[in-house]
């Protein structure tokens, strides 16, 4: 029996990468604006302080980590101490720019008539400030009351507490990252499905319970994986006009 279906954010629900670039871009903006040093300093710079930082802080919160790789732009043009300030514009803009792909919303709406929709994440994403305000019945977020970032199993198993259900089987996890939200969450005992948005290929050693490459295909999907046959799809609903269904 399937119970929830419950999501990760960035890059599965959310359109992250133009998010972040345009919260560095008034970053950079207003480093300019603050000190002619900061003239030296590109937005390419500031895109590569996140990896430079996140190998030594992978398992700290995502705020934490992005606060270090502001914190090392800042320093490039000796401004270090307005990351208070400087953090607020990044966040400000980021927020402001975060929002669902074209195919969330829909979805979300075929699939709340059969099943509980759940919202669990590492990010800093939270979806009242995502254009995802009270589509979910529940919302998970590592870092909150103690809870460990995935690939921990007490995340997942955290997710199943929230969805209520007796065993993690009646959980589906969807995500776009395999090490994540398929693997870790398979290994939690949950049913997974890879959302392969860029068409990438999918390794050897990693069988996900079902890929999309939209989540226009993911009710049918669900039908097929819960074997509720008696579900039928609303009148007019189309899954979309290419498939990358792999169930």
């Amino acid at each position: 029996m399937l119970s929830a279906v419950v999501f990760d954010a960035d890059e599965t629900l959310l359109d992250l990468r133009p998010a972040v670039t345009g919260g560095l871009a008034a970053v950079l903006d207003e480093m300019r604006r603050l000190t002619q040093a900061a003239a030296e300093v590109s937005l390419a710079d500031l895109e590569s302080d996140w990896g430079a930082v996140f190998g030594d802080m992978a398992s700290a919160p995502v705020m934490e980590i992005r606060r270090a790789a502001l914190h090392r732009s800042l320093a490039r043009a000796g401004l270090g101490d307005h990351l208070d300030e400087l953090a607020k514009v990044f966040f400000a803009r980021r927020f402001a720019l975060t929002r669902p792909f074209p195919d969330v919303l829909p979805a979300l709406a075929t699939l709340r008539q059969r099943w509980m929709l759940g919202f669990a994440t590492n990010g800093n994403s939270r979806a009242e400030r995502c254009g995802l305000a009270g589509e979910f019945a529940f919302e998970v977020y590592a870092h909150e009351n103690g809870l460990p970032k995935k690939p921990a199993p007490e995340f997942y198993a955290g997710v199943c507490e929230a969805a209520g259900v007796a065993t993690p089987s009646q959980v589906v996890y969807v995500g776009d990252n395999l090490a994540l939200d398929v693997v870790a969450a398979q290994r939690a005992g949950l049913r997974a499905v890879w959302l392969n948005r860029r068409g990438e290929s999918l390794p050897p050693d990693v069988l996900p319970d079902a890929e999309v490459c939209s989540l226009a295909e993911l009710p049918a999907v669900l039908v097929g994986l819960s074997g509720e046959a008696d579900f039928l799809l609303p009148s007019g609903y189309r899954s979309g006009e290419t498939s990358c269904v792999d169930v």
